[in-house]
């Protein structure tokens, strides 16, 4: 069977890659997942200080930090004039844009934040016609967390009449063996000497560096390693309409689910369109990682709760089988931070306030998202004024939770008491055969590492340019 129908039937597509011209300097041009950063304004300064007037995918996206403010639309306006004028559109004021000639393939990537060793990826182009985040749904590719609907509508904003895609969406494979990346790797750096690219990462991203998996010897080395993970996953997990549980939505769903939002718009406004089915918008470039990468960490994303005191929490929590609270005192975080690590015969959460620590302990239960967050939306619904933000890295949350309140979350309508709620791990072994077996895992149950460590925004294809 031809390469491009047997990836087609594993839900992906060999994407036309646009990297920026060798003159174009990639420490400024990769920025930082959009969703990432998102109670820190002074984060996302540094970046515009450091990328200064300089070509960057900082300006293709909208940091969630600034979703609430008053020039939205203005700020997408920006946005899609931008992509046009780094493609050389004239009429977006660019006669020369910021991309080297395009290339087809894939891209094998390697991440380094710091450890031995780096994370390692593929980035491709999936097929949305292949993902479904809505509940009873059981396609190939599979949201991990619950989705908010609510979360969706900005970026569909922008993808709608985007001419360019850069994407921060990562999608986890369940390569117990961990072979195929790692040979398709070694298939990549052997065609050539040097990467595609390579750079520093702004903000402590550590450094990024790709090599083009571009020849149909390479894709099918990808496609034969795919089929094989397949097989095996139509054995382990269920399989409806002959769709293998392959692909887990590891970082991104909510972009992803925007992108699904857009092209299921744009079928029913094109529907008698010849070659619909080949439109851009019909994929959505994705790196794809393996589950069993030993540099790819599971970290859980904690939460923090505006105009909430700390003892409404506690009362919150008191509900919970087993509950026991104690009292840390001042100048504990790290002392918490590893005591919540310990979960083998109890469930625990942090609470952090003011520079407070508390040690709440439960029967365990098999997700400790499971018995907190109903409890947090049940609460939020009830008093007008809370709010609830979801924030990787417990230092982030001892940052914000620690201040004195009004000043965590830099905005007057959160003036109130803050209390940050820290929760403990996740086993990462333990992902696709808890969705396969339940369906999504509560929203923001477990984040692919620390933040810095999220993708950064790099390559680009058209989208609808």
């Amino acid at each position: 069977m031809d390469v491009y129908k047997r990836l087609a039937a594993l839900g992906l597509a060999v994407p036309e890659l646009l990297l920026p011209k060798p003159e174009i300097d990639l420490s400024k041009w990769a920025v930082i997942a959009c969703d990432q950063f998102t109670q820190d304004r002074s984060y996302w300064d540094k970046v515009f200080a450091a990328v200064g007037d300089a070509p960057s995918t900082l300006n293709l996206i909208y940091p969630e930090v600034y979703l609430e403010d008053a020039d939205r639309a203005e700020r997408i306006a920006s946005i899609h004039k931008t992509m046009r004028r780094y493609l050389a559109d004239p009429a977006a004021g660019s006669a020369d844009g910021v991309f080297a000639p395009p290339v087809t393939g894939c891209m094998y990537i390697e991440r380094r934040t710091g450890g031995t060793a780096p994370r390692r990826g593929i980035l491709a182009a999936l097929d949305l016609e292949c993902y479904d985040w809505k509940p009873g749904r059981s396609p190939m590719i599979r949201p991990t967390e619950g989705t908010l609907p609510e979360r969706i509508p900005p970026r569909t904003e922008i993808r709608r009449e985007a001419a360019l895609e850069s994407s921060h969406i990562l999608i986890l494979i369940d390569d117990e063996e961990n072979k195929l990346i790692p040979e398709l790797g070694a298939l990549a750096k052997s065609g050539s000497e040097r990467p595609a690219y390579s750079t520093r990462l702004m903000g402590g991203g550590g450094e990024a560096a790709g090599w083009l998996l571009g020849g149909k010897a390479h894709w099918d080395r990808l496609a034969g390693g795919l089929e094989k993970l397949a097989r095996r996953a139509a054995q382990k997990y269920d399989a409806e309409d002959g769709a293998p549980f392959l692909y887990a939505v590891g970082d991104g769903n909510h972009s992803l689910a925007a992108a699904k939002a857009v092209w299921e718009e744009y079928k029913q406004a094109h529907r008698d369109e010849r070659g619909l089915m080949d439109h851009p918008a019909r994929w959505a470039l994705a790196e794809i990682e393996n589950l069993y990468d030993p540099a790819l960490t599971f970290e859980p994303i904690h939460r923090v709760m505006f105009n909430t005191p700390a003892g409404d929490i506690q009362k919150l929590l008191a509900d919970l089988p087993g509950y026991r609270c104690r009292r840390l005192g001042p100048g504990n975080a790290a002392a918490l931070a590893a005591m919540i690590q310990d979960t083998i015969h109890s469930i625990r959460f942090g609470l952090v306030t003011e520079n407070e620590y508390f040690l709440v302990e439960a029967h365990s239960v098999p997700l400790a998202a499971d018995a907190l967050q109903p409890l947090l939306d049940a609460y939020a619904a009830d008093h007008p004024g809370v709010t609830v933000d979801y924030i990787h890295g417990a230092d982030e949350l001892f940052r914000i939770a620690g201040n004195a309140p009004g000043k965590s979350a830099g905005t007057g309508e959160n003036a109130g008491p803050v209390t940050g709620i820290l929760l403990p791990p996740f086993r990462k072994q333990d992902l696709f055969i808890t969705v396969a077996g339940r369906g999504p895992l509560p929203r923001k149950t477990f984040s692919l590492g620390n933040a810095e460590e999220k993708r950064f925004y790099l390559e680009c294809r058209k989208l609808f340019g």
